[in-house]
């Protein structure tokens, strides 16, 4: 592993953290490590108590270092679609000093992202992202890597993604407070594209819809980049909820039989195959019937899926000819692709990851962080730095030994969290560089 660059990517989510970890060995990405923990301090996907959040982050780390068998100081923070915003970011500077031409620099790229992100934002928002999708050399356009070109002048046309300064800053403090680093930072449904999407898919226009525990999110990629994002407040959470209430159950027993015997479609559920159920007030379980549960599930889906078409008809997203694909925990309910092709009207596939361990869709988040960060090229890098530079250059010189101090210090104060086990000491491979009746324009 002398040679080999470490990947760590955090998915904070509202039912689970999920942690990814995978090394990087000529130009092969192998996942060496995961952790999960139940989240807490989450409420719809974002962070609303940073010392609960913080110690649930700390658990997954942990565990991940376990099985990885590395230490873990930095990882690649993912940032939720919530109120996101996509702007056009354009800049431009002088490569030439005084008469004379040079050739483009590293600096010149970074100088020259930095005049992109020269743009006004009410005080309420926070850049999270910004790409590079062209740059320009003396009016010679659609470069890709401007640096040795010989130039006056040099100008950068990028896609910017903003969103409320709480929600990162929540995130950013959380993963801080769990003694670590925020090596990268990335808008959740890009890296999804890059990862769950092939490049037709992503070329000709697909629909992205996460199925997570607190929220759904649907993500437009086209021509190669996220154009549009849509939240609906539901997801798996709603189910179970639904589940409880209608069979009188407790939550933990509801997600138990949700995950057992559950089915999105009630074409696919049997009426005849029953379940024992523990009913609050009885002395006996109830059995109830595969159909019958099916039929609250599917309520609750068909209820998402709807609202979700309804905004993706506003910029007629689903005209698009790559059709659905869906991700996330939820995903993985059986009959979920006939439901959401029945009511979406499109072709609908299932993104499950292939590597071993991680073969369901609630990983394909984590793991898009840790491959699109290590699928980015020099040119994007120096982008990225630009946005994150004063950032990095902080943290990058705390000591090693401080951020264990401080993720010890986490877990013995987050008295609601797992405490980590102790851990032999052990060889140092390399140090880590990143969601019924009864419920119920943009493309140029």
């Amino acid at each position: 592993m002398d040679n080999a660059e470490i990947f760590v990517g955090l998915d904070i989510g509202t039912t689970a953290i999920k942690v990814i970890v995978a090394e990087s060995n000529n130009g092969e990405m192998n996942v060496i490590g995961a952790g999960t923990q139940l989240s807490r301090g989450l409420s719809r996907g974002v962070i609303v108590d940073i010392d609960q959040a913080a110690g649930a982050i700390h658990a997954a780390i942990e565990q991940a270092e376990q099985k990885a068998n590395v230490h873990i100081d930095s990882v690649i923070l993912g940032i939720p679609a919530n109120q996101l915003k996509i702007e056009p970011a354009s800049g431009m500077v002088a490569v030439s000093e005084g008469n004379q031409t040079r050739e483009i620099t590293d600096r010149d790229v970074q100088n020259v992202t930095n005049a992109a992100l020269l743009q006004s934002l009410p005080p309420e928002r926070e850049i999270i992202s910004i790409t590079a999708d062209e740059f320009v050399v003396d009016g010679f356009d659609d470069i890709q890597d401007p640096r040795g070109m010989m130039g006056v002048r040099l100008e950068m046309h990028g896609t910017m993604y903003t969103g409320p300064k709480t929600i990162v800053h929540n995130a950013k403090k959380a993963v801080e407070q769990a003694g670590l680093h925020v090596a990268d930072v990335t808008v959740t449904p890009v890296a999804l594209g890059q990862t769950v999407l092939n490049d037709g898919e992503q070329d000709f226009g697909t629909v992205i819809i996460d199925l997570g525990g607190g929220q759904t999110t649907a993500a437009v990629i086209h021509d190669h980049k996220l154009k549009y994002t849509t939240v609906d407040q539901e997801g798996g959470n709603y189910i179970t909820k639904d589940i409880s209430v209608v069979l009188n159950t407790s939550l933990a027993d509801a997600e138990k039989i949700k995950r057992d015997y559950g089915f999105a479609n009630t074409e696919d559920a049997s009426e005849k195959n029953q379940f024992p159920v523990t009913v609050v007030g009885q002395n006996k379980p109830v059995q109830v019937s595969e159909e019958y549960l099916a039929e609250i599930i599917e309520a609750r889906l068909q209820q998402i899926f709807e609202t979700i078409r309804a905004s993706l008809d506003e910029v007629s997203a689903l005209e698009l000819p790559g059709g659905v694909v869906l991700t996330g925990g939820v995903a993985a309910l059986p009959g979920i692709v006939e439901l959401a092709e029945d009511i979406l009207g499109v072709n609908v596939r299932i993104y499950v990851p292939e590597q071993m361990g991680l073969r369901h869709p609630q990983n394909a988040t984590a793991l898009s962080l840790i491959t699109y960060s290590g699928r980015q090229s020099e040119t994007r890098r120096l982008v990225k730095d630009a946005l994150m530079g004063e950032f990095v250059a902080q943290t990058s010189q705390a000591p090693v030994a401080d951020g264990r101090t401080q993720r010890q210090q986490v877990a013995n104060e987050a008295s609601q969290q797992p405490s980590a086990k102790p851990k032999a000491p052990k060889e140092k491979k390399s140090r880590t560089n990143r969601v019924g009746d009864f419920i119920r324009n943009f493309f140029d």
